[in-house]
Order: structure tokens, then C-alpha cells, then sequence
């Protein structure tokens, strides 16, 4: 069993800056994360471009090699690091340290933790359009993970599909690299300027974060990409795999030829764990997500417990880093680590990061909502891809009396596959709240219970500790 004052599960942007900066502050630190490399999403497979790949950090962007140096810091920290790894339980009783199962390396191991740091991050919002199983019908988060890690780009013609500032990235990633792209479909509603308009003097705060998007905006339309605005009703059509994409743009019916099509809608919280452990999660009507209700400290509602980075609201990495800051900041004021009142400064600091970083937020959400669309789903579109159950099964489960996920869980097995209800648990929350005429924070979401992702019997059995 190991024993630390500090679990930290994910190493992003937010876990790995709460890491180095408990560890300055004395307190022992163990971080478990599911990849090979610390860095997450936004800064995968970083260490091993930098020194191997430095050409693909010139198309990735001054952003991406920027996560270098964080890697370096936690490096260096001395905090003990677990890649590979993944908690699949965590249990936390009202008194006393807190536990987490770990598999790691074929065996289940046993962490002892005064206090638990989530930064697992945010996930894809799933965008359940007609044809979205076919072979050749990702996400853009998808590739873009591919392409950080391998340098491997999706087969032509690839055209890209969605809405926010994610799609622009890649779409300019992708033209950096000389990776040809058939054509960007921008869902984004008409109006997203005056839409956006009220919120443009508080965005100003982070006026790093609105130069950089206007640089992608630009970069974009002197791309010589074509654009099709205002799309609507897209669809991925094909036999064994996709060959063509439908859609309406300015009124106008359009079908391209495409052997990939990525998709892309924004990003959520991801909220496994902390729905395992009985948080307090609230709905967000700008981002149309739950996200876990959290003090000013970044604590959740379970003592103990703190969330830092996209999985309590999504900020971006920036963002991200100076919540955990601010976290293990708290935390280490809480085991008597930090001396007052350097503590203070550097908490005021990061907050004041933070704060101007979240300015945009609102502008990004008013220019590019999540598509309403979603909770309107009807017919055979398949929403649980794991057990196969279309936007008609969930409606009908409504109509025979289930007033939530859990209940049409029973009805329909929706929520019950490998993935735990993660690629279905927004679309099946939205569909009964637009089937019963109630806010999606009356109908719920799903229960979740350990395992939170597959473990094998093996695993199970090896339970260090375990007679």
C-alpha cells in the first residue's frame, strides 16, 4: 500500500502544476495518470516531440512547445509519478485519508491519500449525427491526439465539421503541416459576433486568448480551405465505411465526397469520478454540461476532495494550470506547508491569472453555443453507441414512465457498456428533458460505480495487500 499526503489523479495542465507546486511546499505527491507521458490532452506526447520530433512542434504551435518547460518543472519536482496507470475506484469516507484503487502494471495497488486532487480534464462533447458510426467518422480531439502522437493525420478527403475555437486549431494545424483539407463545415449559428458583442469589454481581460483566436480566424480564411457557413443537418453517409457527407449550408443542399470526417462541438467536464464519489455537480445553461459545485479553494462538495482544471468548468490550459495552483496552494496551507504570506501572494497571483483567462469564457460561449439540436434528437440516430440505442428507444423509454437516465438505463441498457455512459450521458440527459418538458438539472444523469473504466480479472485478483 503507499501512503501520500497529496493524490493527484491526471497529468495535465492542472495536475501537473499542482504537483510541482505541493511538492515546493514539502508535501509528498503522487500522481497517476492514464498515459505514458505527463502532459494531457493539450500537451500530449510533448517530451518525446521535443526531443524527437522538434519539426512537429513548429505546425503544433508555440502553445503546444510551451508545455515543454512544464514538463521539465514537474520533472523535477520529485513528485512520485505513476504513468500508465488508472483509477478505477475511489472511495472517500467522511473521516479519515481517502482510497484509491490504481491498476497499474497488472496489478491493483492500494493509495492511502489525506487529500485527492481530481484533474482529469474535459472530454468531446459526442456529436450523434446520422452515419457518426461509421468507420472514418471521428472527432477532431481524436485526431489531433493522433497527430501529436505519431504524426499520423486521417486519410484524404478529410473535411472537418463543427463549431469553437478547437475546430480553428486544427483546421490551422493542419494547413501548417501541408495536411490537405477538403472543407471546414462551421455549424456555428448566424449572428455569433452580435451575440457575442455584450461580453467583448470583460473579454478584453484576456486579450492574449482573443489575439490568438483571431490569428487562427485569419489564418483559416487565407488558407484556401473552403467554408460553408451555417451548417445544418449533417449527416455521414457510406456502406462499410464513410464516402460522402450531407448537409445544408445558407439554405442550400450540399454532399461532398469525404473518406474521413471529423467531428467537433466543444468540450465538457469530465465527471466519472466525481459523480462516483457523490459530488454536487450543477448545470451550466452556457455550456450545456454538469460540472461539480466547487469553492473558491477548488474544493468539491466531499471534504477533501478538490477538483483543478477542465473537469470543474472548462477554462482551457492556462486556466487549468493556475487552478491547480491555487489548489495545492490550499492544500498546503491546510497541512501547515505554506508560510503566510508568501502563501497569499502567490495564491493572489493565480487567481489573478486565472480570472483574466475565464474573461473570455463568456464571449466563447455566446459565439459558440452548444448545438441545441442535441436535446431535439429523434429516429434511428444511435446516442448509446455501446449497447446500440437510438434517440427513438430513449423517447419511448420516456413515454413508458422513465423520468431519468437511470430509469431508461433499466429500460434500455443505455449507460451500461465499457465506456460507462461517458459517450451517452449528456445526449440521453438532454433527450428525457426535452421529452418530459424539464431542465436537464431535474432529469439527472447517470449513477456511476466502480469500475469506472474496464479493469481485467487479472488486475482484480492482484490486489496488493489483498490475502
Amino acid at each position: 500500500m503507499t501512503r501520500t499526503d497529496l493524490a493527484i489523479i491526471g497529468a495535465g495542465p492542472a495536475g501537473m502544476s499542482a504537483a510541482s507546486t505541493a511538492r515546493e511546499a514539502g508535501l509528498s505527491v503522487l500522481l497517476i495518470d492514464e498515459q505514458p507521458e505527463p502532459g494531457g490532452q493539450i500537451w500530449r506526447a510533448i517530451e518525446r516531440n521535443a526531443s524527437t520530433r522538434p519539426e512537429a512542434l513548429a505546425f503544433l504551435g508555440p502553445d503546444y512547445a510551451d508545455g515543454a518547460a512544464r514538463a521539465d518543472r514537474f520533472r523535477a519536482s520529485g513528485a512520485n509519478y505513476w504513468p500508465s496507470s488508472m483509477v478505477w475506484h475511489l472511495d472517500c469516507p467522511e473521516e479519515g485519508d481517502k482510497t484509491l484503487l490504481v491498476a497499474w502494471d497488472g496489478v491493483t495497488r492500494q493509495v492511502q491519500a489525506r487529500t485527492v486532487l481530481i484533474a482529469t480534464g474535459a472530454m468531446e462533447r459526442p456529436v450523434p449525427v446520422p452515419g457518426w458510426t461509421l468507420p472514418g467518422v471521428m472527432t477532431i480531439g481524436a485526431a489531433q491526439t493522433v497527430l501529436k502522437s505519431s504524426g499520423l493525420y486521417p486519410e484524404a478527403p478529410l473535411v472537418l465539421a463543427g463549431s469553437g475555437p478547437l475546430l480553428l486549431l486544427f483546421a490551422a494545424q493542419c494547413h501548417a503541416a501541408g495536411i490537405p483539407v477538403a472543407a471546414v463545415l462551421d455549424t456555428t449559428p448566424s449572428g455569433a459576433m452580435l451575440r457575442g458583442l455584450p461580453y467583448l469589454p470583460k473579454a478584453l481581460f484576456g486579450w492574449r486568448s482573443l489575439l490568438k483566436g483571431r490569428r487562427l480566424m485569419r489564418v483559416l480564411a487565407q488558407s484556401g480551405i473552403p467554408v460553408y457557413r451555417q451548417v445544418e443537418g449533417l449527416e455521414a453517409l457510406g456502406a462499410e465505411r464513410v464516402e460522402h457527407v450531407r448537409f445544408r449550408s445558407g439554405g442550400k443542399a450540399v454532399k461532398l465526397e469525404a473518406t474521413t470526417l471529423l467531428l467537433h462541438e466543444g468540450v465538457v467536464p469530465n465527471p466519472q469520478l466525481t459523480r462516483l464519489i457523490g459530488c454536487e455537480h450543477r448545470w451550466d445553461r452556457a455550456q450545456r454540461c454538469f460540472h461539480p459545485v466547487l469553492s473558491d479553494r477548488g474544493e468539491t462538495s466531499v471534504p477533501g476532495v478538490f477538483v483543478a482544471g477542465d473537469g470543474g468548468g472548462i477554462g482551457g490550459a492556462i486556466a487549468a494550470e493556475n487552478a491547480g495552483r491555487i489548489a495545492a496552494l490550499e492544500i498546503a496551507e491546510d497541512f501547515g506547508a505554506v508560510n503566510r504570506p508568501s502563501g497569499d501572494i502567490e495564491i493572489v497571483k493565480a487567481r489573478d491569472n486565472r480570472r483574466a483567462q475565464m474573461a473570455v469564457r463568456p464571449l466563447l460561449d455566446a459565439m459558440y453555443p452548444p448545438p441545441a439540436w442535441i436535446g431535439k434528437l429523434d429516429g434511428d440516430v444511435p446516442v448509446c453507441r455501446c449497447e446500440e440505442v437510438s434517440a427513438r428507444a430513449v423517447r419511448g423509454a420516456a413515454a413508458d414512465g422513465a423520468p431519468g437516465p437511470n430509469q431508461a438505463k433499466a429500460f434500455l441498457r443505455a449507460g451500461m457498456g465499457p465506456c460507462q455512459g461517458r459517450m451517452c450521458g449528456l445526449t440521453v440527459t438532454e433527450i428525457l428533458a426535452d421529452a418530459h418538458g424539464k431542465e436537464p438539472d431535474a432529469i439527472g444523469y447517470y449513477r456511476i460505480r466502480p469500475p469506472i473504466k474496464p479493469v481485467t480479472v487479472g488486475e482484480l485478483a492482484a490486489l496488493d495487500g489483498a490475502d
